[in-house]
């Protein structure tokens, strides 16, 4: 029997609801369903009960849970390799949280390869990472921006295209019959309004308060009893604003705007985007935006941002799937560790705009978009494909670079011309 291939993963908690955490959680139980691998994940980005390993129930001793502070340390990376003898290193979020990784990887790469799963939201070109994208084996993409970029900057590390997917067989589009009664029973007397679904973490660059705002500019218009915007999020989240505050001082206190706020399973999500007659996204910086994939899957139209991962979401290039909003600014924006990068803002105008157009298509024309919708996701965003993907890069890895006894391809030196 083959020696199954032990991956070594850091990332958000796969157990915890983030983005990250759950392309994380999906990629690695995809890979175990094959019984050709094991992992070891280094799980980070949240609060822990306490810092005991972890296993699942379903994968035993195939899947180890390390929970961590951050993402890990230089001393834990160092013993982990040395102690579990991985075949490879895989580990996915903002490249600001790897400098330390990278600043060691002349102590892991001779040992076993890196495979990092990327996300760069927006142009200009960031050449500054170019040294972090040479540190790697290869770089996974999550989306065309990404890919784009990756690309340009680097032109020698090895660079391959596996866009998020979603679990089509879980976001579903459910029929119209379910779907009345899940408003009936839930929406009770709203359920006949246009209802607007909005799913992400209530932080900064998800404008979450200039979505209730304009909001209150689109019910002006078309009328208060008309429309219902439901947000799923952590109204007091510490990175956010005080949504309950703004929704009081605008005076839309009449179910305009709900809160929902405990964690749902995947089912009851699904439940909500089908009652929704659009999902909304008007990020500034948005690397792929899972919600408004899983909207499109269960065969509901959204309304975004043309920015990072959401415009290749909403569009084939020649069919749409919802409204996408051209920025009306793009501000160069940036820190000490990313000197540049394009931050896209929206119009409210153009975002009332894209409102009312959904708001005024017949119910069969927004199931048209979403039907639409939904086969895009089945088609560039499987997530058969996605497991397969990852498959293929995982044994192209091993047969290409090795580990350990095996490493090939790579050289702790080179050779520089000086002039």
């Amino acid at each position: 029997m083959t020696e199954k291939m032990k991956i070594l993963t850091i990332s958000d908690s796969p157990l915890a609801p983030s983005g990250v955490g759950t392309q994380t959680n999906y990629m690695i139980q995809s890979l175990l369903k094959t019984g050709k691998y094991t992992f070891i994940s280094i799980g980070g980005a949240i609060k822990h009960q306490d810092y005991k390993p972890i296993k699942t129930e379903e994968w035993g001793d195939d899947w180890l849970i390390i929970p961590v502070d951050g993402y890990g340390t230089p001393e834990q990376m160092r013993s982990l390799i040395r102690q579990e003898k991985p075949d490879a290193l895989w580990f996915m979020t903002d490249p600001r949280f790897f400098g330390w990784l990278w600043e060691i990887e002349d102590e892991i790469r001779p040992l076993c390869p890196m495979i990092y799963y990327h996300v760069w939201d927006n142009l200009p070109y960031p050449h500054f990472n170019e040294p972090l994208y040479s540190s790697n084996d290869v770089i996974a993409t999550i989306s065309k921006v990404t890919d784009d970029v990756v690309r340009n900057v680097s032109q020698e590390v090895e660079c391959i295209h596996i866009p998020h997917a979603v679990p089509e067989d879980l976001f579903i589009k459910m029929p119209e019959e379910v779907v009345a009664n899940l408003r009936k029973d839930n929406l009770k007397e709203d359920k006949d309004k246009f209802i607007c679904f909005w799913n992400n973490r209530n932080a900064r660059r998800k404008q979450s308060g200039t979505l209730i705002y304009w909001w209150k500019t689109f019910l002006d218009r078309v009328g208060h009893d008309k429309a219902k915007l439901i947000m799923h999020t952590d109204v007091r989240d510490p990175y956010g604003q005080n949504l309950q505050a703004i929704i009081e001082s605008l005076g839309l206190t009449n179910g305009e705007v709900v809160f929902s706020q405990e964690k749902l399973q995947t089912r009851d999500m699904a439940s909500f985007y089908c009652m929704a007659d659009v999902t909304v996204n008007i990020s500034d910086a948005e690397g792929f935006g899972l919600s408004t994939l899983e909207s499109l899957s269960c065969g509901t139209p959204i309304i975004v941002n043309m920015t990072g991962g959401l415009q290749e979401q909403v569009t084939d290039g020649e069919e749409w799937f919802g409204v996408g909003i051209e920025p009306c600014s793009k501000a160069i924006i940036g820190s000490q560790e990313i000197p540049y990068i394009y931050e896209d803002r929206i119009s409210e105008e153009d975002f009332v705009n894209a409102l009312e157009k959904m708001y005024n298509m017949s119910p069969e024309e927004r199931s048209e978009l979403g039907l639409k919708g939904r086969e895009h996701v089945l088609n560039n965003y499987s997530f058969k494909l996605y497991a397969e993907r990852w498959d293929e890069l995982f044994q192209n890895v091993k047969e290409k670079h090795g580990s350990w006894d095996t490493r090939k391809n790579h050289s702790t030196w080179h050779l520089s011309e000086v002039k």
